[in-house]
């Protein structure tokens, strides 16, 4: 009986030793579910999931709310959610296997890897659009978006299609950064064509499979159907499923436990049930800014870069209809957090900071001063320099077509837009594409009205022109901008003054 008390007796203190930590973690993030729960109802958001892991070890994982509101499946941390952009690392992450295999090589033109879709350069020559710049956002590639609901009769096209049709560098590739979805679609063809498998396949059985990420696939698996959560929009209303012409910008799902081991796996964290697909320089070498000529540009090969307080944030967020997430690592305290939803709640950020309250409370005070700031005051109305003043002539590149543009910008701040023979004037409601403005020789902005070129006849839209000054010629990109969000489908531009 001595025996037995005495062997009890130290049973229970080994589960007090390998649960204390959990057991302290929980605690400890006692006011971050608090938080999460009052941040789900303001934004009516059905769910999300959360994933903290620390030296190693993953210290908190845990759903809140429903991944599927008419089933009442509750959120797990093994959920699958929509990603959206939080895709980009981890289809950099595939590229970045065939760059090690020998297969690709970053500074190759990125048409050399494509087949009959070629990417088309309007500005600077398309050799200088390369397979890092196109990981980088530097290539010149404009805005873009493009999605496919299920219940429409538009279907997603080729990708040698849609590279024929939106493949456009507006801008000489390494003289900027230029967030562009485009380039990560352009990047997941490449991948499927050179591994001669599938990107969904070869992310799978490259990635995930060796990544031990059982509950992530490229849309939702076979399979997996239960386990993913349902797209809700602001009003907690199912969303259908949509596809991309973007996948590799967007379209993978994984849960909240798989995301954490993903950004354990970019800690250098060696987890005994995952393979080393990537070297250690590799994962370095993708968490540093790489176009010498774009300085500054805050990004990666397929990481979002920021310095703040003497801390360097190795992150991606996303956002789409039905969709926010976040992954941040801060390799200096081997710290990797996962927040994932499946509504949309732009307020995503001060979950994480409030995790750092918990675990970093000195950094948590200063990034909450620094994030506090006074409401902008309104913009002042659209005043054009007199470098802009007159009127400027010449024509759209849409789909094989060729349309007439006029720009005519007058003293009085009135600025119009003509295109293929119809006027179009600014728009002054607030937009998320900003206001009409000229900034660093860049002219921008939104306008009112649809100019129906191509596929944008599908649904309501305005147009959105960003076209650079360069002496006597303004040249860039115009795109169809969806009012639903369904898409942002970019053409070229280009004037001269008269």
């Amino acid at each position: 009986m001595k025996k037995f008390s005495i062997a009890l007796i130290f049973f229970c203190a080994f589960i007090l030793i390998a649960y204390g930590e959990i057991a302290v973690a929980e605690d400890i993030f006692s006011p971050v579910r608090t938080q999460i729960l009052e941040t789900l109802e303001k934004a009516k958001a059905a769910s999300l999931s959360v994933a903290v892991a620390r030296n190693g070890k993953i210290i908190w994982e845990e759903g809140f709310g429903l991944a599927d509101l008419e089933k009442k499946i509750k959120a797990s941390p093994h959920t699958m959610y929509s990603l959206a952009s939080v895709s980009k690392p981890i289809t950099a992450t595939g590229l970045m296997v065939l760059v090690e295999r020998g297969l690709v090589k970053l500074d190759k033109p990125a048409n050399f890897y494509l087949g009959d879709g070629k990417l088309t350069s309007y500005e600077g020559k398309a050799s200088g659009a390369t397979v890092m710049r196109l990981l980088s956002h530097t290539a010149g590639l404009p805005m873009h978006w493009n999605f496919f609901y299920e219940n429409e009769l538009l279907q997603r096209p080729g990708m040698d299609e849609s590279i024929r049709r939106f493949g456009i560098i507006a801008t000489p590739p390494g003289e900027e950064f230029h967030y562009s979805n485009f380039g990560y679609g352009v990047i997941d063809h490449i991948i499927s064509r050179v591994s001669g498998k599938s990107y969904p396949d070869f992310m799978n059985t490259e990635v995930f499979e060796p990544l031990g990420m059982t509950q992530t696939s490229i849309p939702v698996g076979p399979g997996l159907e239960d386990h993913a959560a349902q797209r809700y929009d602001k009003n907690q209303k199912p969303i259908p499923f949509y596809d991309f012409d973007h996948r590799g910008a967007s379209a993978v799902w994984s849960s909240a436990h798989d995301l954490v081991r993903f950004g354990m796996f970019h800690l250098k964290n060696h987890l005994e049930d995952q393979k080393q697909i990537l070297k250690e320089d590799t994962i370095d070498a993708m968490q540093k800014e790489k176009d010498p000529k774009v300085p500054d540009s805050g990004y990666g090969l397929g990481w979002s870069l920021i310095d703040l307080h003497g801390y360097r944030f190795v992150s991606h967020s996303g956002g789409m209809p039905g969709v926010s997430t976040r992954l941040t690592l801060i390799p200096s305290e081997n710290l990797a957090t996962v927040l994932l939803c499946n509504g949309e709640m732009p307020d995503l950020w001060k979950i994480e900071l409030a995790v750092y309250t918990a675990l970093l409370p000195e950094l948590a005070k200063k990034l909450e001063v620094e994030e506090i700031k006074p409401e902008e005051e309104e913009q002042a109305k659209f005043s054009p320099p007199g470098s802009l003043l007159g009127e400027w002539i010449g024509e759209v590149k849409a789909d094989g077509k060729t349309l007439p543009a006029r720009l005519v910008f007058k003293e009085n701040a009135q600025v119009s837009l003509e295109l293929d023979g119809k006027i179009f004037s600014p728009l002054t409601m607030k937009t998320p594409l900003g206001d009409v403005k000229f900034k660093n020789s860049i002219f921008q902005g939104p306008f009112y009205g649809n100019f129906n070129i191509f596929e944008s006849v599908r649904s309501p839209h305005i147009p959105f022109i960003r076209v650079r000054l360069k002496g006597q010629r303004l040249s860039g990109y115009i795109a169809a901008v969806a009012t639903n969000q369904r898409f942002c489908l970019p053409f070229w531009i280009e004037l001269k003054r008269q």
